[in-house]
């Protein structure tokens, strides 16, 4: 199977690298020092279960140089899959299957304006990784996993045949019931403390710890909740439950991406993140107090960071 990693980073460099460094015939587009790096040294992978090398069939800066894919993985940030489906979609054939593994749930939705059903796969992935310096990886926490299905939950031939490919590559996985359940119960708890961890520019164990705070966490979810029900997402009660329970059990010092690039004046995923749920919580006529808050307060650090990238 010809796969592509597109998007060389903490997430699509540790599983794009398992999957080369298995042996499959795996396509990498990298660019600048981070494609140097590769090229001269190999993809290297530090993790916490065990450092490895690897290097892909082929790695280019030139989408136009890859081989039509059976299987695409997207590493990029949310706010980047538009861009990146353009970029791709001259290699996307009658049988490509275009996997997402963002936080965030319009990942899908941002596919569908690009390509056909068919072509898309839902997907999420576990994982604590990041660029650690050119063509390097480091893992620090979690046990990796990605969990992906096709999008109407049918346990079709081709999605028994990637499970074998990520199970032989050595990459724990799972194909759920319901992926689109599975990917807003994670897009519940990132949502529900990135945004207050943004604004606060706290870890979260500072926030566990005021009252107010965790009741504005609280609240953030329900308002999730109550816009994923509105789009026929079954979220419930307890999903809210689990998501504290994780929480509660992150280690001091923990912050999320999010946080991390709005604190660091990156552009961030805060429009994939509390702006979705306001903007669908307006088509649905739902009124969502804190994420509208947040969204806003945040915004004109968003605006900053996406100017001075431009």
């Amino acid at each position: 199977m010809e796969i592509l990693i597109y998007g060389i980073g903490g997430v699509g460099g540790y599983f794009g690298g398992k999957l080369a460094k298995a042996g499959f015939d795996v396509s990498m587009v990298a660019r600048g020092e981070h494609l140097e790096a590769i090229r001269q040294n190999g993809l290297e992978v530090e993790s916490i279960n065990g450092n490895f090398t690897a290097r892909p069939k082929m790695l280019t800066d030139d989408v136009a140089e890859v081989p039509v894919p059976e299987l695409v993985i997207l590493g990029v940030k949310s706010w980047q899959v538009p861009q990146a489906a353009k970029a791709i979609k001259p290699l996307v054939g009658e049988n490509t299957m275009v996997l997402p593994l963002q936080n965030g749930a319009s990942n899908i939705e941002a596919l569908q304006e690009v390509f056909p059903g068919k072509n898309i796969l839902g997907g999420l992935c576990h994982i604590i990784s990041f660029i650690d310096g050119p063509g390097k990886i480091k893992h620090t926490a979690l046990e990796p996993d990605i969990i992906f299905g096709e999008l109407n939950n049918s346990r079709t031939d081709r999605i028994q045949k990637v499970k074998t490919i990520f199970h032989t590559a050595g990459i724990s996985n799972r194909i759920p019931e319901d992926i689109q359940l599975e990917i807003w119960k994670k897009f519940l708890y990132i949502t529900t403390f990135s945004g207050i961890g943004g604004l606060t520019r706290v870890p979260i164990d500072k926030i566990r710890e005021s009252e107010y705070l965790y009741d504005l966490m609280q609240k953030t979810a329900q308002e999730v909740k109550a816009v994923a029900n509105a789009k026929g997402i079954p979220l419930k009660e307890e999903h809210i439950a689990k998501a504290f329970e994780l929480v509660n059990s992150q280690a001091k010092g923990t912050t999320a991406s999010t946080q991390r690039d709005l604190m660091a004046g990156r552009p961030s995923e805060l429009e994939n993140f509390n702006g979705y749920i306001v903007k669908e919580a307006e088509k649905h006529q739902i009124s969502t107090p804190v994420n509208g808050m947040l969204y806003e307060l945040l915004l004109p650090m968003e605006k900053e960071a996406r100017k001075s990238r431009n």
